[in-house]
């Protein structure tokens, strides 16, 4: 049996989006926006057409009312900013938790270390630097009126990355390394898992969400065109120091045992058929 409790998607059918829109339907009664209109979607009336840069947010939750709203949007920082402010007036004025996906661009003015949970948060990048300005607005609030979950790299089947690898290669341009960039990653299938449970549990705080071990960025990329079948890339080495350099997050808020993994999940969850 379902539960009652509106779900809210905003960006369901980006690469995130529609892997928890896929996770959470079957339990909740959830609803997802979509900007570019495909007949999948028109088909679909838990989908809405909805674009932030145009459409307004406050008639839209108006109509869903959502007692959780995840946040799976990306484009202009300026309309980004203007929704947020809305969501943010909504969470204050209901009974509704907010979900916010982040990465480990909040921490890119440091190099030296991995990332955990409550380490202070410094960005050189514009990028890193609008993310934390949304993160500084959500831990005003109440803990349990939102998630922030960082995560990092991103990968899965179907994921922007691995269509990537798979497009340079098949094209013969090279593929774009780090190798002296120490990472984790995140397989987009577990992230599900992983926020499907602290729905469930009524989780609230910032968590990383990744893998348990690290890597060089190069290493990893070789091991996913192994697995992918993909004989000698061509790789175009990027290094911005001669030292290695840390974009990894990891955590301290542990999650149970069973929705913990290391990065060999990662590479399977990205090149084979899901299996869990």
């Amino acid at each position: 049996m379902k539960n009652n409790k509106n779900i809210l998607i905003l960006g369901a059918s980006g690469f995130i989006g529609r892997t928890l829109y896929k996770e959470l339907s079957p339990y909740f009664n959830v609803y997802g926006t979509y900007r570019t209109p495909l007949r999948i979607y028109n088909e679909n009336q838990q989908y809405i057409h909805w674009n932030f840069h145009y459409d307004d947010l406050e008639d839209l939750l108006k109509q869903i009312q959502p007692k959780i709203i995840i946040h799976c949007l990306k484009g202009d920082f300026k309309a980004l900013h203007e929704n947020y402010q809305s969501l943010l007036f909504y969470l204050r004025k209901n009974e509704a938790k907010f979900i916010q996906f982040s990465t480990a661009n909040v921490f890119d003015a440091f190099t030296n270390y991995p990332n955990y949970e409550y380490d202070k948060t410094f960005s050189t990048s514009i990028y890193g630097k609008f993310q934390i300005q949304i993160e500084n607005a959500l831990l005003r609030l109440p803990t349990y009126k939102y998630i922030i979950a960082r995560v990092p790299m991103l990968y899965g089947l179907n994921s922007p990355r691995i269509q990537e690898i798979r497009n340079n290669y098949k094209n013969k341009e090279a593929i774009e390394v780090f190798p002296k960039v120490i990472i984790n990653a995140a397989s987009v299938n577990r992230l599900s898992l992983q926020i499907h449970f602290m729905i469930n549990q009524h989780y609230g705080g910032v968590y990383h969400l990744g893998s348990k071990n690290l890597v060089h960025h190069e290493d990893l990329i070789l091991e996913l065109c192994e697995k992918l079948d993909l004989d000698n890339p061509l790789l175009r080495r990027v290094y911005n120091s001669n030292q290695d350099r840390y974009l990894a997050l990891l955590t301290k808020n542990k999650l149970p045992q069973h929705l913990r993994y290391e990065l060999d999940k990662v590479i399977t969850d990205s090149t084979n058929s899901i299996k869990f």
